[in-house]
């Protein structure tokens, strides 16, 4: 089984699953929560529900500008808002309630804008600082790696690796804020940071296979053949692991609660990016790096 051959085809997979989502992410951006906006979310129950209309009236007659309303079922409405204080909550709560029968407020929370921007500023600083240690970690881990061959390709292609599977949970999430509503909030940013996580285990574990190969195999073998080799022993177990935990979040997404929804899918997304970059993004790049060296030496 020669997994480097159609090393082009795939990058260009890569490419066709990356390029609208990242379109997607610079055209729209990410539909932000609260958590990261800044600004106060309430739900309620309302038996008989009330027009979009009728409840930006009720909350304009009490200063309170609504950002965003949807209704769901089973009569739940979500309302976004400015941030706002538990009194006017109650206020609105009791003008709800006048206005219409059996109101009953499920959840209120409120996260201030600097709240938000510091939300901001500490998830990008975590997947940065995330990414540098990442690197760091494997240039020394694959520090005595047999020559000519450099531990620093090897960290750098895991990282590549990784940014692509973010950067595919990102885009998706971009397109699926834009057309579907669908939110990122905090629990987004755990989401990304154990997709991250996942990618550069499943990864080493392949380069781990190569550097043993590397002093292992006869040195007659070429480095393709080397980094084909190690696929191939690593190809069942990586993919027994990725299945399991797929099935799980599967299972997550389809019977969990609604609060987690999103997280798990977030989370099955990039663990289906991770299994495919790590076989078939992180090695044949290493590959086509490591020839290009070579041929530059030569």
């Amino acid at each position: 089984m020669n997994l480097i051959k159609h090393t082009k085809l795939y990058f260009i997979l890569s490419l066709i699953i990356l390029i609208p989502g990242v379109v997607a992410l610079l055209a729209f951006g990410l539909n932000l929560s609260i958590d990261f906006t800044g600004g106060s979310l309430l739900e309620y129950k309302i038996t008989n529900q009330p027009t979009l209309a009728e409840i930006t009236d009720i909350f304009a007659e009490h200063d309170v500008k609504t950002e965003e309303i949807i209704f769901d079922k089973d009569s739940k409405v979500n309302i976004k808002t400015k941030p706002i204080d538990a009194k006017k909550s109650d206020e609105l709560t009791q003008a709800l309630s006048e206005k219409f029968t059996n109101v009953q407020q499920l959840s209120f929370e409120t996260v201030g804008p600097s709240v938000g921007r510091e939300t901001t500023k500490n998830s990008i600083t975590a997947v940065i600082v995330a990414s540098v240690g990442i690197l760091l970690y494997i240039a020394y881990a694959f520090r005595n790696i047999p020559k000519p061959y450099s531990s620093f390709h090897f960290g750098v292609c895991a990282i590549i690796a990784m940014l692509h599977d973010a950067f595919v949970v990102l885009g998706i999430f971009a397109i699926l804020g834009h057309f579907l509503n669908v939110e990122t909030d905090a629990l987004f940013i755990t989401a990304i940071l154990t997709v991250i996580g996942f990618s550069v285990h499943d990864t080493i574990v392949v380069f781990v296979r190569i550097r043993e190969n590397l002093k292992k195999l006869p040195q007659s073998w070429k480095f393709p053949e080397i980094v084909n080799y190690s696929l191939v022993e690593t190809l069942n177990r990586s993919l027994a692991t990725s299945l399991t935990v797929i099935m799980t979040l599967t299972a997550l997404f389809l019977l969990g609660g609604q609060s987690i929804k999103h997280f798990a899918l977030a989370l099955l997304i990039g663990i289906i990016s991770g299994t495919y970059s790590s076989i078939f993004n992180a090695a044949p790049l290493l590959v086509v790096w490591e020839n290009r060296i070579a041929k530059k030496d030569k």
